[in-house]
């Protein structure tokens, strides 16, 4: 690995813009083909997943399970169940301490090993006729990735820049626990980070504009909030926002929910109402770029933009706004652009994951999806109250719903709320890819007193009451 700020022309195939986990996917994948490949980022390497997004969350949901008795502490050294909340700030160190470890295992130690990538840290890039432009020198590449990722989006409430709201990143910079949030926003970062933030010992509230998870099924929804209210969190579903203030110390909100105005207060408002792409200063109007209403990039199946040579992958797209997601449409982006493939950007087996307690993962369509899409509908719908292992664990908190075509049988999708529910979704995952059918997935033997012995029954639950069956008879 080159590191220079001041690349000659000519020498790059490939310029990609940004280097978090799409952008690296895209230069390693472009640098084992024989390529010669600029990675231009600006600031802290590595994106947002390693740095603010799914390493620090999850590791702080971890310590929030251990405080809450879902899990031992033996994770986190030094720091014991009941000083979780008095160690804050020992915690949010440790959070910081592995972010850096795996920032610097993950992406800067990589670097060396691809002598084809000169890595370019001196951004903000723009494009320009020919390649891309990075403090006043011109990198020259027939063909360009942009993979600059994106951020917590600000929502146009009156008041809201002065209240003034943290975001999911700068919640988990806070030197002290404070004593009462209101997160504005129950998709998943919404929902993860407000229970967590509640077994820490925050007052938490969440408001949506629609329910939780709004993009899964609803069945999924009432099921996640009945389980949230019971550990004591205040959901509040259909609100419109009125405005926000600054308070003393504190920050208000006005809303309005079912017709009615209230007046919450609270120490922070949390923003988590979705993420805005990164596309500012990249100069894509003047290249002919197009971008969506949210200001993503439009890209076709191939990753390539509406600007010929020039293709994008991640969260600063219009396509599925996830690690895994971003890295695989990167690598497809690579291929097509330098190495002469023609692949297509395929999600129809893609599994999505919520780290709730329990957890909430899925694949494939909604039951609203698939009639959408045409289809003549047939579902199931089991509680975990059904399922052995949630007996024997004494938590039946939770459900499985099948969605499935009627005339052929096929499993459309699928989505299971159980604890650790998320290590069973990979079962569906490939059902969904290799077009299984319920009763296949019902004559499926699988291993007794687990959770995702829980996919065959919801799959017999199609044609059978499966209370009636005794253990193991399926």
């Amino acid at each position: 690995m080159k590191h220079d700020t001041q690349a000659p022309e000519g020498e790059f195939d490939l310029a990609v813009i940004g280097a978090g986990s799409a952008g690296f996917s895209a230069a390693i994948t472009a640098a084992e083909g024989g390529k010669r490949v600029a990675l231009i980022g600006n600031g802290t390497i590595g994106g947002t997943c390693v740095n603010v997004g799914c390493v620090p969350s999850k590791t702080m949901i971890r310590a929030a399970e251990a405080l809450h008795g879902a899990k031992t502490v033996e994770r986190f050294p030094g720091l014991q169940s009941e000083a979780l909340v008095d160690n804050w700030a020992a915690l949010v160190a440790a959070k910081d301490d592995l972010v850096s470890t795996l920032r610097q295992k993950k992406y800067a130690d990589l670097l060396p090993g691809y002598e084809n990538v000169t890595y370019i840290d001196e951004g903000p890039a723009r494009l320009v006729d020919g390649g891309v432009e990075v403090v006043g020198q011109k990198i020259t590449a027939p063909k360009v990735i942009i993979a600059t990722g994106g951020r917590p989006a600000v929502p146009g409430i009156p008041g809201i820049v002065d209240a003034p709201p943290l975001d999911s990143t700068s919640l988990l910079e806070l030197d002290q626990l404070p004593e009462s949030l209101i997160f504005l926003g129950g998709g998943y970062i919404g929902v993860e980070l407000a229970q967590m933030m509640a077994r820490m010992g925050s007052r938490v509230t969440i408001l949506s504009r629609s329910r939780l998870l709004p993009q899964a099924d609803p069945e999924v929804s009432v099921a996640l909030t009945e389980a949230l209210r019971t550990e004591g969190l205040t959901i509040f579903d259909g609100v419109h926002y009125e405005a926000a203030r600054r308070d003393g110390d504190r920050a208000g909100l006005t809303v309005t929910v079912d017709g009615a105005s209230r007046e919450l207060m609270a120490d922070h408002l949390v923003l988590t109402a979705g993420r805005a792409p990164n596309t500012e200063g990249l100069g894509l109007t003047e290249m002919g770029v197009e971008v969506d209403r949210r200001g993503a990039i439009k890209i076709g199946d191939d990753m390539q933009t509406t600007k010929p040579g020039i293709f994008a992958a991640g969260d600063v797209t219009d396509r599925d706004q996830f690690v895994y997601m971003a890295a695989y449409g990167a690598k497809l982006a690579a291929r097509n652009a330098v190495l002469g493939g023609s692949e297509r950007y395929d999600n129809a087996a893609m599994p999505w994951v919520v780290f709730t307690d329990p957890q909430v993962a899925g694949v494939g369509l909604t039951e609203a999806q698939a009639r959408a899409a045409g289809h003549d509908v047939k579902t199931s719908v089991l509680g975990l109250e059904n399922v052995p292992r949630a007996l024997a664990a004494r938590d039946t908190r939770g459900l499985i719903k099948l969605v499935a075509d009627a005339q052929t049988d096929r499993l459309l999708g699928g989505v299971i709320m159980a604890p650790e529910g998320a290590d069973s979704v990979q079962t569906l995952v490939m059902a969904l890819k290799f077009g299984m059918t319920t009763k296949a997935l019902g004559e499926t033997v699988f291993p007794y007193l687990t959770t995702v012995e829980g996919l065959k029954l919801a799959a017999q639950t199609f044609d059978m009451d499966v209370a009636k069956l005794s253990c193991c008879a399926g």
